[in-house]
């Protein structure tokens, strides 16, 4: 099999695309802006689906479903929340059609059924959920009301890339309500170390977490929370983000609970959400010029076994021991294939599963058979080994999870090594166009001194870390007074 993928030194935009499609991820649809995410992406998008529900579950949030549709006024209320999206929205006018007079077998809209009112396709959905929750909350007994939907979202991109930013995503988004502003940011906070803790240790992709300029804040928000990871391009990507929204939404919609000593209180929110933007993370964080690299937590396949034959008695032979490997790694819940085909060569095979990212492959041939041995494949090293057929099960359990290890601790290094300090101008846009990745810089706090850098350079102050040491500096544009440094870089 041929993969033919251009090279990241030579075009590292134009790989990522050629890889998302050809590893089987997902293509563009006949949608402009839209696209389809294939089975094998699917696959991977769900493994992720089913550790974060179970994370969300253990902290005591249930799943719910709200409308697609939300009447414009219902937008409308949150004054901030709809501005901030208003140039992304999807507008609903008519609901229905009819044969166009003149252009037979053509439709054409209805102009007798005009909707009354506007319908908004949902880019995010504290509206409805807002809305809803007036006539689920009265008392302080019925907070804290912790609620997750798994749903789509359409927001109108001009620029779409797949997975990165496209007009209709997948996405999960939390929206909870409570008693005390207190609980809010705790709440707030308490999920963005979830996201941290999945990201990490599911992805193997290590992210800094900090809190989001006024500038970058979510629209109608207080405090925005996220956790920001680095490409090997030394572009930042957004992975995860967590919203403390005060009261806003509920004064919008007039949310109040009667507290234990009969008084009428506003209740204080929160919203926070991690979209199909992850798998663009993990392609590009892992990957390399042969293909996918994917960390064992995620494949959809962790173990691929192929079998190298020349009679229809060695594949017999082999299919069998093959088949008991497949039989003793299920009982151990590691995903396995045994790819039998018959129609494709080993080296094809070889070359589609090195492409798809599988953790680690295992070929079968009558030598094996004759010397009790498998050959071991790594796809993160390109590594092999010859490994006794006794004890290969705990064997590759054992490096399963050294591989997930590993892959992490390879994009920590590189992230370490793309956070550089500047204390100047000059030195900040040094770095931006020769190094990339993070810039540690004081900044004097303004919104036009952050804009002006972004007009000036492209990069944007990604986040404020939470774990950032204070010392007071002169601000990299304006010298002005700053507290400690924030961390700047160009971002998808």
């Amino acid at each position: 099999m041929s993969k033919n993928l251009i090279t990241r030194a030579e075009d590292y935009s134009k790989w990522y695309n050629e890889l998302v499609v050809k590893a089987d991820l997902a293509e563009n649809s006949g949608v402009r802006g839209c696209m389809v995410i294939k089975p094998y992406g699917y696959a991977i998008w769900e493994k992720m689906q089913a550790e974060l529900d179970r994370m969300f579950k253990e902290t005591g949030h249930s799943n719910a479903y709200f409308p697609l549709f939300v009447p414009k006024s219902m937008f409308e209320a949150e004054e901030k929340n709809a501005e901030g999206f208003a140039k992304e929205c999807a507008i609903v006018t008519h609901y229905r059609l009819k044969n166009d007079p003149d252009k037979p077998g053509k439709l054409m809209v209805d102009p007798n059924a005009k909707l009354e009112e506007e319908l908004i396709v949902r880019p995010t959905s504290e509206a409805i959920i807002w809305s809803t929750y007036k006539g689920w909350v009265q008392s302080y007994r019925d907070l804290p009301l912790l609620i997750n939907q798994w749903a789509n979202v359409v927001r109108w991109e001009m620029r779409t890339r797949l997975f990165l930013r496209t007009a209709e995503f997948l996405w999960q988004e939390g929206h909870t309500a409570h008693a005390t502003k207190a609980e809010a940011i705790e709440e707030s906070e308490k999920m963005m170390h979830v996201y941290s803790d999945f990201v990490e240790n599911f992805m193997a992709i290590p992210v800094i977490k900090g809190i989001k300029t006024e500038t970058e804040r979510f629209a109608g928000a207080e405090e925005t929370y996220c956790i920001e990871a680095l490409m090997q391009d030394g572009k930042a990507l957004q992975a995860g983000t967590s919203h403390f929204l005060g009261q806003n939404f509920a004064k919008a919609f007039d949310v109040k609970f009667a507290t234990a000593e009969g008084k009428q209180e506003f209740v204080w929110g929160t919203s926070w959400g991690v979209s199909t933007r992850l798998m663009g993370a993990l392609v590009m964080t892992h990957s390399d010029d042969n293909g996918l690299v994917l960390p064992p937590n995620l494949a959809p396949i962790q173990v691929v076994i192929v079998p190298i034959f020349k009679t229809d008695e060695e594949f017999d032979i082999i299919s069998a021991i093959a088949n008991d490997l497949v039989s003793q790694f299920k009982t151990i819940g590691v995903s396995v294939k045994y790819d039998n085909r018959t129609t494709q060569k080993p080296g094809f095979k070889f070359a589609e599963w090195e492409l798809k990212g599988v953790p680690i492959r295992i070929a079968v041939g009558p030598k094996d058979i004759e010397n009790g041995t498998f050959e071991i494949a790594r796809r993160d090293t390109l590594t092999k080994d010859t490994i006794s057929k006794a004890g290969i099960v705990n064997y590759i359990s054992d490096l399963l999870k050294q591989i997930q290890e590993d892959l992490y601790n390879k994009a920590f290094d590189y992230r370490n090594t793309h956070i550089t300090e500047v204390n100047s101008f000059e030195e900040f846009k040094d770095i931006l166009e020769n190094k990339g990745g993070f810039i540690a810089a004081h900044w004097d706090g303004t919104a036009e001194t952050e804009e002006k850098i972004k007009e000036l350079t492209k990069a944007t102050i990604r986040c404020i870390p939470l774990n950032r040491k204070m010392e007071v500096g002169e601000c990299v544009f304006t010298g002005g007074k700053s507290p400690g440094r924030v961390l700047f870089a160009k971002a998808y």
